[in-house]
């Protein structure tokens, strides 16, 4: 009853203008939480961004089991070079390069390209400006 006879005293019921509930401050606070973790590892994502964006390769090297192994990282592969190659087996394989990856690269450092629309018309076409009560 109580909200009705502020409803009457002409204040609105419900929450005040302006305040959040809790469930807006869950969803801000998880929101702050993705941002600080996305930006502290952003160096290597966009270094592994472009990369799919080039096309990926991917080096194997076969073991003394005849099992191909992946080759990680540099370390393993000057490891490779050190030891001698001559009686290794190797496979390499590359992933084409990402038109959508290279696409969005271009958008995030270069901005979106403006989209152009067309109207077709027959006639005069006459603009006028509204009043916010107009609309």
């Amino acid at each position: 009853m109580g909200g009705e006879a502020s409803r009457r005293n002409g204040r609105k019921g419900g929450r005040p203008k302006g305040s959040v509930t809790q469930g807006t401050l869950d969803k801000l606070a998880a929101r702050e939480l993705v941002r600080q973790q996305v930006t502290a590892a952003l160096a290597p994502m966009i270094r592994a961004q472009i990369a799919h964006a080039q096309g990926i390769g991917h080096l194997y090297v076969r073991d003394k089991t005849g099992k191909f192994t992946k080759i990680e990282n540099q370390a393993q592969v000057d490891e490779l070079l050190r030891t001698g190659t001559e009686e290794k087996d190797y496979w390499i394989f590359t992933k084409d390069p990402s038109v959508q990856a290279f696409t969005d690269l271009l958008n995030r450092a270069i901005d979106k390209p403006a989209e152009s629309v067309t109207v077709e018309h027959h006639g005069d076409v006459a603009f006028r400006w509204l009043r916010k009560n107009e609309r």
